[in-house]
């Protein structure tokens, strides 16, 4: 499977292609969603819940950020892979933007970086871009801005904040930003946002016209145990699957069943007595 590249996401939005878009944190993960046909990969700052069970995605670094990104591109060579820039490693500064995107792009081969905010971050998204690395904007729900925003709420309500969000929209398309996610609108802000920006919006809780749609894996291989939202569809139940797994080894181990003969390695003839005999020497 050939990577895709920017034109070719621009080109499937012109024809009406849907790109797929999912979050990966691992090696094992990537690939098979490499495997699976998955257009675009998101090494996202939801790491901080989804792997070390943080509360929020606040405490996740960037050294963090690159040691995932750089398993997540191990096992999807061939797959277009987005690394998030964690809370406050571009908010503080251009020159720091720049520097952290680099690290991304040097260390972990990721294809772009996507940092949270609209008209906010422009300065730093134009700045990224006009260095050389590839842009993705993040827009409307913003986690990394949860405490002003009142927490995971949907944005967008009213007509006067849905045009606060296209403003947003279309500030990092000024910017330079290749496409956009879009998170936690109204279906109607979504179609109005997708069909009045020239880059592609991909979705996640914003509606079936985006140009592609995003979920965090575990939420979808219905690994989450914890409040899943209504935007989520759970494509498989593996936490049920995983628990009973743990539960057999549990019994098998504590009842004798495991291992099995099959499961064990032998010595070669005769060296185990030859091995016992050195035991009985003495010291």
């Amino acid at each position: 499977m050939a990577k895709k590249n920017v034109f070719e996401f621009a080109r499937m939005k012109e024809r009406g292609g849907r790109v797929t878009y999912l979050t990966a944190y691992d090696f094992y993960t990537a690939s098979l969603a490499e495997q699976a046909g998955v257009d675009m990969l998101l090494v996202g700052d939801t790491v901080g819940r989804a792997v070390y069970g943080y509360g929020n995605m606040l405490p996740v670094t960037m050294d963090q950020m690159v040691v995932h990104c750089q398993a997540v591109r191990k096992g999807a060579p061939n797959t277009f892979i987005i690394g998030d820039l964690p809370f406050l490693s571009y908010e503080t500064s251009v020159s720091d933007a720049i520097k952290n995107a680099g690290r991304l792009i040097k260390e972990a081969d990721v294809d772009a970086v996507k940092p949270e905010g609209g008209r906010t971050v422009a300065p730093q998204i134009k700045a990224i871009v006009d260095s050389g690395m590839l842009v993705q904007g993040h827009i409307g729900l913003t986690p990394q801005r949860l405490g002003p925003m009142g927490g995971f709420t949907v944005q967008a309500l009213t007509g006067q904040d849905a045009m606060e969000v296209l403003a947003d929209a279309k500030a990092i398309e000024e910017a330079g930003a290749f496409s956009t996610v879009l998170v936690g609108v109204p279906t109607e802000v979504g179609k109005v946002i997708t069909e009045n920006l020239n880059i592609p919006v991909y979705g996640i809780a914003a509606g079936m016209s985006c140009d592609g749609q995003v979920l965090i894996v575990t939420d979808m291989l219905g690994i989450t145990q914890l409040f899943i939202p209504k935007f989520v569809r759970r494509y498989r139940n593996l936490d049920k699957e995983m628990v009973g797994a743990f539960r057999e080894y549990v019994d098998d181990v504590k009842n004798g069943r495991f291992p099995e003969e099959q499961h064990c390695e032998k010595m070669e003839a005769g060296e185990e007595e030859k091995f016992r005999q050195l035991l009985r020497k003495p010291s």
